[in-house]
């Protein structure tokens, strides 16, 4: 087949693709305060549950669900078979962490994985294409770095003319522009207008309002006991039996974290620092263990301030009103905000505040191209349930104060709790007081009994009236 790029070109722009994706894959930081402790994806990956819908045409129900075999089977499995797959999970499943087993399959021909087969292969995080329209310059500007040997007409007929690509567009709902008025390349892929015969896979929390009819919903359903036991094996213990026991020890002894440790970011946390803090304790609820975890990041931090040479951080653990405010404001808006620039958090919060937070691993800096190809860094949390647990006390502070008339219809307006759970949840946990009232709030439309049930448990409560069914 005639090519109109320059085998020199093509082989240039894919090798380009593999230095990039290797700087992301070989950083996976599996507990956010030690810094100092990188994995290579493939050295911590460990697959939870995928199951798919068996539709002919996409449908926006719940449905009924089947088990997929493997991530490894999302090409060869002909009942998904499509040009247009979303994979649909909750934050902290897995999703950028699956991107990046896919990258690392592709970079190293890894055999049995759907990437061995594919010539090229693009991974975009859609949180940074703000303002960019065509998706040839997102991928000058964020995969190749606006190298002047490769431009986008380059990019679109390399893909074009490519024996086999793939097309990775990460975490849909962080993506600044979906709902844009001005019609992106990414709103043109989805409705199948752009990559018409390219296989595109979508990662988000929830489905975007445009989708052609041939996509095919996927979802992660978290980790699985044996998915637990691969990863203690794999990251934290190695053959040691005796340490993997009192690691499950301790999980049995907290059924109360059950739910939360199948969401494989949080039991992964609650691998490494149940493995490594030897006054480990037994949680009455998730709002306690989240508290806990949140102290062991305060201790890392002094401890390693008391090293020569180092930075002393002096900020008070309990003193965060300003994050509190700040974390309210992101995920009470109708579009939540989820990264923001370093300069305005460190105007908002402090410059020592900021710093502390950052050296705790809270923060998370990220170095953003603009489509001028300028650069500045922006900030976000290592992961939402840290700006829900900050939003919740943030709540508490307001439903506390003497005569305040605040009505819950309007605070939690723009947050449904089956997007922001843990901010109900951490609330009730933290004040017996405010999370009566929203446990009575939840007894209407807005609540489920399963939900309250929950809630109850922040406040190890549980009464009768709530377990009748």
């Amino acid at each position: 087949m005639y090519s109109s790029i320059p085998e020199k070109k093509k082989l240039f722009f894919i090798e380009a693709l593999r230095t990039r994706y290797k700087v992301d894959y070989d950083k996976v930081q599996p507990i956010p305060y030690i810094k100092d402790r990188l994995y290579c994806v493939d050295k911590v990956y460990v697959e939870g549950g995928f199951e798919f819908m068996p539709t002919e045409h996409v449908t926006r129900g719940s449905g009924s669900w089947e088990r997929l075999e493997s991530y490894k089977s999302v090409f060869s499995d002909q009942r998904i078979q499509s040009v247009r797959r979303i994979f649909e999970g909750e934050p902290g499943y897995g999703k950028t962490t699956f991107t990046l087993q896919l990258a690392y399959d592709w970079c190293h021909r890894v055999e049995g994985s759907p990437m061995q087969d594919v010539e090229v292969l693009i991974i975009l995080r859609m949180r940074q294409l703000s303002g960019i329209r065509s998706i040839y310059r997102a991928i000058e500007v964020y995969l190749l770095g606006s190298d002047p040997r490769v431009k986008e007409a380059d990019i679109a007929a390399i893909i074009r003319e490519s024996k086999s690509a793939v097309d990775i567009l990460d975490g849909y709902d962080e993506y600044p522009d979906q709902h844009s008025r001005r019609e992106t390349d990414v709103q043109r892929i989805l409705k199948l207008d752009l990559f018409e015969n390219t296989p595109v896979i979508l990662t988000t929390r929830y489905l975007p309002d445009y989708l052609a009819p041939i996509t095919k919903r996927v979802r992660l359903t978290g980790f699985d006991e044996i998915a637990r036991d691969e990863y203690i094996r794999k990251a934290v213990v190695g053959e040691d039996n005796t340490a993997l026991s009192i690691i499950k020890a301790r999980l049995q002894e907290n059924p109360v974290l059950e739910d939360l440790c199948q969401v494989p970011l949080v039991f992964v946390m609650f691998a490494h620092i149940a493995h490594e803090n030897q006054d480990f304790q037994n949680f009455k609820s998730v709002t306690e263990f989240f508290r806990y975890m949140i102290r062991c990041f305060h201790e890392h931090l002094k401890n390693k301030s008391r090293e020569v040479n180092t930075v002393r951080h002096s900020i008070d653990e309990n003193e965060h009103a300003a994050l509190d405010k700040l974390s309210f404001l992101a995920i009470s808006q109708e579009n939540q905000q989820i990264t923001w620039s370093r300069e305005g958090m460190c105007k908002q919060l402090g410059q020592d505040f900021y710093e502390t937070y950052l050296a705790l691993g809270i923060f998370v800096e990220e170095e953003v191209v603009s489509y001028n190809s300028s650069s500045e860094v922006e900030v976000r949390f290592y992961h939402k349930l840290f700006c829900e647990w900050y939003a919740a006390h943030h709540i508490v502070h307001i439903l506390s104060q003497p005569g305040q008339s605040v009505s819950l219809d309007e605070l939690f307006r723009h947050m449904k709790p089956e997007d922001v759970q843990y901010v109900y949840r951490f609330a009730c946990g933290l004040s017996q007081d405010v999370g009566s009232r929203i446990i009575q709030y939840l007894s209407g439309p807005r609540g489920t009994f399963q939900f309250r049930i929950l809630c109850l448990l922040e406040q190890n409560l549980v009464y009768p009236i709530y377990l009748q069914s």
